[in-house]
């Protein structure tokens, strides 16, 4: 079960668009390649699928114990796990679920991606540091990207000769080969207007300009688990989760959890104004609710099979759809399921972004959960009671997070394990 990492110094380095290059380019080989991303991330796991004809998963050095992360690992086909942010880039106060973590874990090469774009030199230095910065971690390799030219590279090279980290690629600046981004990041793969064209470029030039052979070369076999991963209890028997550019935010080690502890899983889109399947539970992930509202609004059969629903609870976007109105980024209201009394908009979007340790107060769960928040949403009422009391990453107390009505509950927080 060989493996690698591709990180970088820090974000906007090109890792996305350099692993999608690659695991199409082995794609169209026909080349059996398991991909995953670190961390807390919905949409470049899909654009990974997309490039490889297999699901990525998402491997969290902070909410997840590392006998889950070497489970989840496993596999019979070559990993490649694409990095966050910088390769020692966590949550504070120090560093914890950084990619190097996962490199600690999984016992895996890193390949260093250094955008040259803005500099020459100088990259040597930021190699060095990295290669030298934590003895535990291997940089096995170098890509430059974003080269200026062929005299731009060979300046590169020859400052990089005497650090002895092979260069396996160099990629040109590529201003054509760009992905449309919103408020969120990149849009939804299931909504780049043509995917696989764009897929199929970035495999091309990742095919001419990067030794995919020797890169491959230098994987090397995963640590294996000793213990059995920590799953999260399934909240229900039969649990119908809504699915589509709307919700779309479910983590694949979740569902797949639940379904190994034989829990029924069916899904069904909101979009298309189809109701949720007998359950005991419905779930509404995060996605763009903002984006839809207006048609959700007025989809009255998915409405009128929620408010029939036994159980439901929502995250982000589906604790949103929960409320009574959504107000969207021009300031239009429109009118939600009324199932918790809540009221958002995007009119003034706010950011909410980090890792938040949870303690039920009720609702379908019964455990600590580890859990992450990113959102814009501004929050005008929220009445009733609280779901989870919520600390961040560093332990500090934060506001009760969520609602719950009943058997209704909700918040922002997006469950990623059991505490």
């Amino acid at each position: 079960m060989p493996g690698l990492i591709l990180s970088a110094p820090g974000s906007a380095s090109g890792k996305t668009t350099i692993t999608l290059g690659l695991l199409r380019a082995l794609y169209n080989r026909g080349v059996p390649i398991r991909s995953a991303k670190s961390g807390p991330d919905y949409i470049d796991p899909r654009f990974h699928a997309a490039a490889s004809g297999a699901e990525c998963l998402n491997l969290d050095a902070w909410a997840m114990t590392p006998d889950t992360i070497r489970n989840l690992a496993e596999g019979d086909e070559t990993l490649l796990i694409e990095g966050a942010m910088g390769l020692f880039d966590g949550a504070p106060p120090n560093g914890k679920g950084a990619t190097a973590d996962l490199a600690r874990i999984l016992n895996l090469p890193v390949i260093l991606i250094l955008d040259i774009s803005h500099q020459a030199q100088s990259a040597a230095a930021i190699a060095h540091g990295f290669a030298t910065l934590d003895p535990t971690i291997n940089i096995a390799g170098l890509i430059l990207n974003k080269v200026g030219s062929p005299r731009h590279e060979r300046m590169v090279r020859i400052a990089l000769e005497p650090l002895n980290i092979p260069i396996l690629g160099s990629i040109l600046r590529q201003p054509n080969l760009q992905t449309p981004s919103r408020h969120l990041g990149l849009i939804q793969a299931s909504e780049h207007p043509d995917l696989n064209a764009f897929l199929d470029q970035a495999a091309d030039i990742v095919e001419t300009s990067v030794d995919i052979d020797a890169l491959f070369a230098l994987a090397t076999q995963q640590i294996q688990s000793k213990a059995p991963a920590t799953i999260l209890p399934p909240p229900a028997q039969r649990i119908s989760v809504a699915s589509d550019t709307a919700f779309a935010f479910a983590y694949p080690h979740l569902l797949q959890g639940w379904h190994a502890a034989g829990a029924e899983i069916q899904t069904f889109s909101p979009l298309a104004n189809e109701p949720p399947p007998p359950c005991d539970l419905v779930f509404l992930p995060g996605g763009y609710p903002e984006l839809h509202a207006g048609k959700l609004a007025a989809n009255e059969v998915f409405l009128n099979g929620l408010r029939t629903s036994p159980s439901i609870y929502g995250e982000c976007g589906g604790y949103m759809m929960l409320g009574e109105g959504l107000i969207n980024a021009d300031g239009t209201r429109h009118k939600m399921a009324g199932l918790l009394s809540l009221e958002t908009s995007f009119a003034k979007r706010k950011l909410h972004l980090g890792y938040r340790n949870l303690t039920p107060n009720g609702g379908q769960w019964t455990t600590p959960l580890k859990a992450h928040e990113f959102h814009y949403a501004t929050t005008l009422k929220a009445d009733g009671k609280p779901l989870f009391r919520t600390t961040d990453a560093e332990g500090t107390s934060l506001p009760d997070m969520g609602l719950q009505n009943g058997k209704i509950s909700g918040s922002f927080a997006h469950v990623i394990a059991p505490d």
